[in-house]
């Protein structure tokens, strides 16, 4: 009988601690484990404007940030002032985009007209000069043809007056022959300077009309340099024919209006006049820029100067982002020549070696400078992306197991530099945390973080599982 009570005793025992055993797991099933995730499916993040930037390795300790701008440089600009005075018809609106050698606006110029007109009178003159000059030919050969004729019958009278004193010397007589031989010698000789003189006249004739030709032809040459640097169109372009094949006339004749043409690429950016304008020679009627020629612009603390020189490496970023998709500005560091004595401060200069969407002269944003390219890049992130939560610093590490659930995590932050702050543990290599949104989850989830939750598309949180 004892050992039969003992029994039932021994197996009352074991029903009462298996009963015990089994009540820790209906209440595990009843209420869920403690979690610190939270699910933020598409629709939530849409909603939410939930963005995520990658962990990055940056020399967080090394780098030096200051504020600034984007500002033109000087060579990006280009002025279109009229070249005379005339009335300007525009062919561009504002902000439109141009090509090197589009038509921005006409000129009609009486000025223009008047060049016109003496250019027609030089080509004119040089014409007239070269036919005068082709009609001079058969005279002067006519005048050297007499000379010759000349030339020959002084010489055959020469001859023939010698003889008739070498048969006076040796006969006698031959005085009557004699005097008549001198005679129309002395005529031949005269007739013979006479042509001689008309012949150097002939000459002095025809070298001042080559010489008018040859500067009459500089001076058409000199009027069409002027008239291409007025049109801006070149001199074999006024010389050729006019785009009207039946006028049969050279370019230059028919031009009725200057018509001024983009130099370069860019944005017409300002209209100084409007069409049917009377515009005086030199004044400015439109600019085109070049909005991919600018430099970052900061002012530096001469404080710093130990630590820079130009050439450092440098890039410029955005003053506001709230997009992990952020377009960088590399480039160089240039410092400037001028230094504020009563501010401390310097002008610091970012050349580009690319170009950004987002880099346009005015635009605000930071210069980055890394003192020290030789120290370890540490892993880092966006200093926006931790939240001060009471007395913790948080930050939401997106689950790499569930790209639709994030995980909040306690910040184990170490230096800043303003914008970007050291991560010593908790993150690694390829990670994303959240950027944008960010309030927003760590507002959802304080003091609900042991509970964990989940937000519904219309951007309610609730703690605990959906049911």
């Amino acid at each position: 009988m004892t050992a039969y009570l003992r029994s039932v005793l021994v197996i009352s025992l074991i029903a009462v601690s298996c009963s015990k055993k089994q009540e820790p797991k209906a209440s595990q099933d009843e209420s869920p484990a403690p979690t610190n995730r939270i699910a933020v499916p598409e629709a939530v993040r849409k909603n939410l404007g939930i963005d995520f930037v990658k962990v990055e390795r940056r020399r967080v300790a090394q780098t030096l940030r200051f504020s600034g701008h984007f500002e033109l440089l000087m060579t990006a600009r280009h002025e279109l002032r009229t070249p005379v005075l005339g009335r300007v018809t525009l062919l561009v609106k504002p902000l439109q985009m141009v090509k090197a050698g589009d038509p921005i606006y006409r000129v009609d110029s009486p000025d223009w007209r008047k060049a016109q007109r003496e250019i027609g009178e030089i080509a004119t003159q040089v014409r007239v000069d070269e036919a005068r000059l082709v009609a001079m030919q058969p005279l002067v050969a006519a005048h050297r043809a007499h000379e010759e004729s000349l030339r020959e019958a002084t010489t055959v009278l020469e001859a023939r007056q010698k003889n008739v004193e070498e048969t006076q010397s040796s006969v006698g007589g031959q005085a009557r022959e004699l005097s008549e031989a001198r005679a129309q010698l002395a005529l031949s000789r005269a007739d013979l300077a006479e042509a001689r003189e008309k012949g150097a006249s002939t000459d002095a004739t025809l070298a001042e009309v080559q010489a008018q030709i040859i500067a009459g032809r500089d001076r058409f040459r000199l009027a069409l340099e002027a008239a291409a640097a007025v049109t801006g169109v070149a001199i074999e372009q006024l010389l050729g024919d006019a785009p009207d094949a039946a006028s049969k006339l050279p370019y230059w004749r028919v031009l009725s209006a200057i018509e001024v043409r983009a130099s370069t690429g860019g944005v017409v950016d300002q209209l100084q006049v409007a069409t049917g304008s009377w515009v005086e020679a030199g004044q400015m009627v439109v600019t085109v820029s070049d909005l991919s020629q600018v430099r970052f612009r900061a002012r530096g603390l001469q404080s710093d100067l130990p630590q820079l020189r130009s050439g450092l490496a440098a890039q410029a970023v955005p003053a506001l982002s709230t997009s992990a998709s952020e377009v960088r500005v590399p480039g160089s560091l240039l410092l400037g020549s001028d230094a504020d004595p009563s501010q401390r401060t310097i002008d610091l200069f970012l050349e580009p070696t690319a170009t950004a969407a987002w880099a346009r002269p005015g635009v605000a944003g930071f210069l980055e400078i890394e003192t020290a390219g030789t120290a370890e890049p540490v892993l880092a992130i966006p200093l926006a992306a931790t939240l001060q939560d009471g007395l913790e610093r948080v930050l939401f590490r997106r689950d790499p197991s569930d790209p639709d659930k994030v995980i909040r995590m306690e910040a184990d932050l170490g230096l800043d530099d303003g914008r970007w702050v050291e991560v010593k543990s908790g993150l690694r290599d390829g990670d994303e945390v959240v950027l944008a949104g960010a309030y927003e989850l760590m507002l959802a989830s304080s003091g609900s973080a042991a509970k964990g939750g989940h937000f519904h598309s219309d951007g309610t949180f609730h703690a605990g599982e959906d049911k």
